[in-house]
């Protein structure tokens, strides 16, 4: 089990990010992480990944454990090698090096058979096995997206932390990579699924927890959080209990606080 206990960050000595956060991803499992831009996802894959120095942020309180080992404030590539990787926001492909190069970048830190973890890729995205030889700068964004899951995989984790895998991709593509990462999970790989796209996040995961402002405001099963009033209005678009999505109109002015928040 991936856990965070009470994690508290803070960035450039004086802006409190995280307020005492905590959740579990259980190992084989598909969890959702939801909230607004600058709630503080991605912070918390920063911590959990190690790369909080690199935006002069510091863990001042908690815990992160693997499997009941901690990880707080290890290097990038113990967690890594602990089987933790990270899929960052916005591909970040090497787009000067090759669909292959870019795998073989993945598995620097692996003690498996490389070329095994290769093939499992390709059976994952037969497409980048067309294009292996490709320079990733010159693949569609979609393509560039499989090739960070596939470059992540590589490392063959036993949890894989995916932020916002969906961003700015066409809706047939959002479909795939939605089914990639149920395939993923179904041959045993815990996922903590980062996304603004609430109703694909919770259509496939167990467990779903809502942050606002640097806080867990909600946690429960992905099925209640699909059924909750708030979630569906202020989340999926949906009026509460009618099912109907509502006008860019009705958003503009609405309203009503969050039960949550009262």
């Amino acid at each position: 089990m991936l856990e965070v206990a009470n994690l508290e960050v803070v960035y450039h000595d004086v802006i409190l990010v995280l307020r005492g956060i905590s959740f579990q991803l259980p190992e084989g499992k598909i969890v959702a992480l939801l909230g607004a831009n600058g709630a503080g996802k991605t912070t918390v894959l920063r911590a959990i990944t190690g790369l909080l120095d690199i935006q002069n942020g510091d863990i001042t309180k908690g815990e992160i454990s693997v499997d009941g080992k901690t990880i707080t404030k290890a290097r990038p590539s113990e967690i890594v090698s602990r089987g933790v990787t990270q899929v960052l926001e916005g591909r970040r492909v090497f787009g000067e090096f090759t669909v292959e190069e870019n795998l073989r970048v993945g598995a620097h830190t692996s003690k498996g058979d490389t070329e095994a973890h290769a093939m499992r890729v390709y059976d994952l995205f037969p497409l980048l096995k067309e294009r292996r030889k490709s320079l990733a700068g010159y693949l569609s964004g979609g393509e560039q997206q499989m090739l960070a899951i596939g470059r992540a995989m590589m490392s063959d984790p036993k949890y894989l932390l995916l932020d916002e895998p969906s961003l700015g991709l066409a809706p047939l593509l959002v479909q795939q990579i939605r089914d990639i990462i149920v395939e993923i999970n179904e041959q045993g790989t815990g996922v903590l699924l980062v996304e603004q796209n609430a109703n694909m996040a919770l259509s496939i995961s167990e467990h779903g927890y809502i942050m606002e402002t640097g806080k867990i405001v909600m946690d429960k099963p992905s099925a209640e959080l699909m059924r909750d009033e708030d979630v569906q209005e202020f989340y999926l678009g949906l009026h509460a209990g009618g099912g109907e999505r509502k006008s860019f109109r009705d958003v503009k002015h609405y309203k009503r606080r969050k039960r949550w928040l009262s």
